[in-house]
């Protein structure tokens, strides 16, 4: 035993042995002992030779933590690469064996020897197998809401936009448009005055006859609705009232062009300069007789037959205003009566005759025939 522990203990000893470091050695001896004798126990072992091996981070922010708080990025990036090392994961190359009890492994369909149903499942077509053709839509289709102007944004638009302009310009020109309207009635015995305009004032009477068109291509749509056909082949509704506002602006220019060329060969300028413009003020106070009607046809469902009644109403009093005013400029201190009729009749019965069948020819040409 002596021999054992000589060969264990090391040669050097301290001076004075402390009592922790005998009962070591007294443990050893008895160890060693034991071992000899056949008996096999668990050895203890000694705190001196336990080896303590650092715990592995389990994630970043721990590798973070153990850094000084003014480390870098880059240093950072460092010591988290240093710690995690990406792996390689090496997928198995192997066939598919997993297959139906008592059938054969599936064959791969990159084989050229297999036969077309092999290749071409069931579902190879179809569109949720290919996203990048239109599958259309599923179910059953649901009614479509029906049109309606009052829905409409551009038509609102129009309207809304129509409706401010219009207030701010009467703001500005209301003694204007009531002198005109004081001259149009009162004659003087020297004859009818012409009332002096402005450009502005020009501007806004200009702006309500575009108005009145505006508002008259808009009634001609309601009208083609209702009378006509619903469905047309445009594309879209507000073509065929841009279509509508086209004609109506043409008409209103060559029936001023014809005035101006009839009345420059019968009469003088000055007649014929206060007719222009009597005529250029009756179609501004048309538009404004017309734009109430047409707000309660879009967002009240006013009946196409009262609207019908209150447009011609409007119409008839247009040209009974200008057949007054034809008189009082032409025709007044002369006794005939047979030339203002024709005069009228030519210039302001057919022109409106020759709209309404342009505008129904029209419609029955843009109409869908089945």
């Amino acid at each position: 035993m002596f021999h054992l522990l000589n060969d264990t203990i090391p040669t050097t000893h301290p001076a004075s042995p402390t009592p922790a470091t005998e009962a070591s050695h007294t443990a050893a001896t008895t160890a060693t002992g034991n071992t000899e004798n056949g008996v096999q126990e668990n050895t203890i072992p000694s705190p001196m030779r336990r080896e303590v091996r650092p715990v592995k981070p389990r994630h970043p922010y721990e590798v973070l933590r153990s850094l000084p708080p003014d480390a870098t990025p880059a240093q950072q990036d460092s010591a988290i690469q240093a710690v995690f090392q990406p792996e390689v994961i090496e997928r198995s190359t192997q066939p598919d064996t997993l297959h139906l009890p008592g059938h054969t492994p599936g064959k791969s369909f990159k084989e050229i020897n297999l036969p077309q149903y092999y290749r071409e499942s069931f579902f190879a077509k179809d569109s949720l197998f290919h996203p990048e053709l239109n599958g259309g839509r599923y179910g059953v289709a649901g009614d479509p809401v029906p049109y309606t102007m009052r829905n409409d944004n551009v038509i609102t638009g129009l309207l809304l936009g129509c409706f401010i302009v219009a207030l701010f310009s009467l703001a500005h020109a209301r003694g204007f448009l009531f002198r005109q309207a004081k001259n149009f009635f009162y004659v003087s015995k020297s004859g009818p005055k012409s009332v002096t305009e402005t450009t502005s004032e020009i501007r806004l009477q200009f702006f309500l006859v575009g108005l009145t068109c505006l508002l008259f291509s808009i009634l001609c749509f309601f009208f083609s609705r209702e009378y006509i056909a619903e469905t047309l082949i445009l594309s879209s509704q507000h073509q065929l009232i841009a279509i509508c506002f086209a004609i109506m602006v043409v008409y209103f220019l060559l029936k001023g062009l014809l005035y101006w060329s009839v009345n420059w060969i019968f009469f003088d300028r000055k007649k014929n300069e206060q007719w222009m413009k009597s005529q250029l003020f009756i179609f501004a106070m048309e538009g404004l007789a017309l734009f109430p009607l047409v707000l309660l046809q879009v967002y009240f469902n006013l009946s196409m037959q009262s609207a019908m009644i209150y447009a011609l109403i409007v119409i008839i009093l247009v040209k009974i205003l200008s057949f007054y005013k034809c008189y009082l400029i032409f025709f007044k201190g002369i006794s005939v009566v047979l030339q203002i009729f024709l005069y009228f009749c030519a210039l302001e019965i057919i022109p409106l005759l020759s709209l309404g069948g342009i505008l129904a020819l029209i419609g029955n040409y843009l109409k869908i025939n089945y």
